[in-house]
């Protein structure tokens, strides 16, 4: 008998469990989307079922004429949507992406400039304790402990003093806009490499709702799962001369055959983000950010950098005497899911944080607006401030499953 396994009755259960948690929350850590369901069909396509080691027109397989053709499809839309010389869709995470920056531009033991993860950056910004923090001399930048916003002229001048052979700009936790310009202005002046790593606003970037890195940096990773609403993957981007390191870097380099059911989805949110209803969309994300981020505030609570440019925003609970563990159970409990984040000079560790990080993407693909981000900052205030009261998160949770039944999603979705 044909090996024909049917859908596993207790992972069916647990999937419908998913499928009730996300409906009736509020999802609001910024690193997560919500995927069309046309995207998450597309995601089970047969294309789970082909190898495909190499690259359009170079495989190691038969049988990849149609492969060809889809990953090609992903290329052309990746480069038109962000005006790139060349583009990777190949790599399965934005760590991978970055690992492959690396290795095909730089030397081990090379010193990296970048942000440190307690400022905002990333664990493969040079970590200590994941691969980047191992094999390279990273140099941390953090943000001014005034305006807790990046300092040009600070940047340059520990540029010039630690002569590092890369740059990696882009962040995790930074609610402000990055401008690339002037880091390649600090890069060129240092001969540096400039690494872009754009995962959080990729697509505001693709919108044009944030300023660009391609014209100028050497090389641009993201990931395709964020503010783009796209499968969980990654893309490099970069210039002309760079293509062939990059993709070395990647297969055969770090990568065997490339996932290509996920290539095909990315092809697929790749194709949108030149509509008007995407950049749209993206423009909403941080107008709703911003509603949220004032409304915040004319509560009276203190927010790193003073507000947001972009689609997240860190919130100081140190002025409530409060820590980001606490706040982030309680807040879940009451249906608003987001999570606790350190806080730039945070004195309490990662595990406990002074502080919490939520944004807007989800909500905004929601369809919720400004006048639904009052809603939620009234229902977060309340929540923050009566933390241990059982009564208060449970009046909050029947609130946010009422707001989500008015904006719901996956109503088509067939498991």
């Amino acid at each position: 008998m044909r090996f024909n396994p049917q859908v596993d009755p207790v992972l069916k259960d647990l999937l419908h469990e998913e499928i009730e948690r996300q409906q009736t929350t509020l999802s609001m850590i910024p690193s997560e989307n919500c995927l069309s369901s046309a995207v998450i069909k597309l995601l089970g396509n047969v294309f789970n079922n082909k190898y495909a080691e190499g690259y359009p027109g170079n495989r190691y397989y038969q049988g990849c004429g149609v492969a060809d053709k889809v990953e090609s499809l992903a290329i052309e839309r990746a480069k038109a949507a962000f005006g790139a010389e060349h583009a990777n869709v190949q790599p399965h995470s934005g760590s991978g992406a970055n690992m492959a920056a690396y290795f095909a531009l730089l030397n081990d033991g090379d010193t990296i400039m970048a942000m440190d993860l307690k400022q905002g950056g990333h664990l493969t910004h040079g970590s200590k304790v994941n691969f980047s923090g191992k094999v390279y001399n990273v140099v941390h930048y953090s943000v001014d402990p005034k305006t807790e916003q990046i300092d040009y002229d600070q940047m340059l001048q520990l540029a010039r003093e630690t002569k590092p052979r890369m740059i990696v700009t882009g962040a995790t936790a930074y609610p402000r806009t990055i401008h690339f310009d002037k880091w390649q202005a600090i890069a060129d002046e240092v001969g540096a490499y400039h690494l872009a790593d754009i995962s959080h606003i990729a697509g505001l970037v693709a919108a044009g709702v944030h300023p660009s890195p391609v014209p100028y940096a050497d090389v641009v990773t993201f990931t395709t799962h964020k503010t783009l609403a796209g499968p969980r993957g990654a893309v490099i981007l970069c210039k002309a001369k760079y293509a062939d390191a990059i993709d070395k870097a990647v297969f055969p380099g770090l990568q065997g055959g490339p996932l290509m059911h996920v290539i095909a989805a990315k092809a697929a949110v790749l194709g949108e983000v030149t509509t008007p209803a995407f950049r749209g969309y993206q423009q909403a994300i941080v107008e709703n950010a911003r509603a949220l981020a004032d409304e915040l505030l004319r509560r009276g609570y203190r927010l790193i950098s003073g507000g947001t440019d972009n689609h997240l925003i860190l919130l100081d609970l140190r002025p409530l005497d409060l820590t980001g563990k606490v706040v982030a159970a309680a807040l879940e409990e009451a249906g608003i899911v987001l999570n606790m984040n350190t806080i730039p000079f945070d004195p309490k560790g990662p595990k406990t944080t002074s502080g919490i990080r939520f944004g807007t993407p989800i909500l905004t693909n929601r369809g919720m607006g400004p006048a639904e981000m009052v809603q939620i900052a009234d229902m977060m205030d309340r929540v923050i401030k009566n933390y241990d009261n059982a009564a208060i998160k449970a009046q909050v949770r029947q609130e946010v499953k009422e707001l989500c039944a008015r904006y719901p999603i996956y109503t088509d979705l067939q498991i």
